[in-house]
């Protein structure tokens, strides 16, 4: 295992003048040794990007990469000892389930009383010691994956295992059994895991920590309360949550403040000018009519979605979301209503980011 640092950026086309340029803006990041990191965004954002750094397939364009200190930038995976799952299953058909474990071990000449051991031990954590002597060709798509799985953590000398979209070919049952394997696998292995994924569920339930990426940029990194409670970034507020955080326009002027065209008292000392200002649908409450910390709101639509009713209702033209509390009582379509959207959840954001 290593403590894995980057101070790089990485464009594909040769000088690169503009952010639009770059497939990793300049950033500088570290993975602790033994850490549990996920790398969350949409497709395109530059995480496999900086997977594909981290493990040597890549070499970055600018910047370096160490371990544990050392310049690794131009070092082979190998040399790096690293580990590597990616999105489709890579084992030997030909192969049993337990040559299959056994293949990055044998490769290294460890003892086979050692190999066995090891095999063992990873099998009964996927719970595949019933299977070990299957052939893989004749397994379905979700128990080869974990056979790939299997193999990126048989090693326990690697620097780190990386997993690239591991689980886009297993069922979602499985996937969360799967989630729940690879933390456990992590809490007794102690070894260093990134894992890359676009689905927020099983980033914010896998890692200790989650690096949020959106057009090459790195906008925030933190555990999943922080990313939640206070998103350094609007495109992490509207990222992170089912739905996202509400977003509001506001003006700050000489200690009041103005939230889509409503006077109100600010919580704090806010900059001046524009700002917007962030708030989750689980934290609107529905308020009296000119409350302090309140603004009007036309409702759209109220859903049942089972647990609790979401209110959609439009603000200055804005359609928010609210999550209705269960002592509170859904108002009907075209009623107006009146949302506290000020309180100690309410974030304040200029130009984008967090007003510390």
């Amino acid at each position: 295992m290593a403590r894995i640092d980057l101070d790089l950026a990485h464009a594909y086309r040769a000088n690169p003048t503009q952010d639009s340029d770059y497939a990793l803006l300049p950033l500088k990041m570290t993975f602790r040794d033994g850490g549990a990191y996920a790398l969350l965004g949409p497709s395109g954002c530059g995480k496999t990007t900086m997977l594909n750094i981290i493990s040597g397939l890549l070499v970055p364009s600018q910047g370096t990469v160490t371990f544990d200190g050392r310049d690794m930038t131009r070092a082979t995976p190998q040399e790096r000892n690293i580990a590597q799952v990616f999105q489709f299953p890579v084992i030997y058909d030909t192969m049993t389930v337990a040559e299959n474990l056994a293949f990055p071990l044998r490769n290294r000449k460890v003892p086979e009383d050692q190999i066995k051991k090891r095999v063992g031990e990873i099998a009964e954590m996927l719970d595949m010691s019933g299977q070990l002597n299957q052939r893989a060709a004749g397994l379905a798509a979700d128990a080869k994956q974990k056979i790939s799985l299997g193999r990126g953590l048989v090693r326990s000398d690697v620097s780190a295992v990386l997993f690239d979209e591991p689980l886009t070919v297993i069922d979602p049952h499985l996937k969360w059994q799967l989630r729940r394997k690879l933390k456990q696998i992590h809490r007794e292995l102690k070894l260093t895991l990134i894992y890359v994924t676009h689905d927020q569920v099983e980033a914010l339930t896998f890692a200790e920590e989650v690096v949020v990426m959106t057009r090459g940029k790195a906008v925030q990194v933190g555990s999943a309360e922080a990313l939640f409670e206070r998103p350094a970034h609007t495109f992490v507020g509207h990222f992170i949550g089912s739905p996202g955080m509400n977003f509001l326009s506001a003006k700050s002027m000489n200690g009041a403040l103005e939230v889509a065209g409503t006077p109100l008292v600010p919580t704090r000392e806010l900059p001046q000018g524009p700002l917007k200002i962030g708030i989750r649908p689980e934290y609107l409450r529905l308020s009296n009519a000119g409350a302090a910390g309140a603004v009007p709101a036309v409702v759209k639509q109220v859903q049942d979605v089972g647990t609790h009713a979401m209110l959609s209702a439009e603000v200055d033209g804005i359609v928010i979301k609210v999550r209705l509390h269960s002592d509170e009582q859904p108002p009907a379509p075209g009623d107006t209503v009146w949302l506290r959207v000020l309180d100690a959840h309410t974030c304040y954001y200029k130009d984008e980011e967090l007003v510390a």
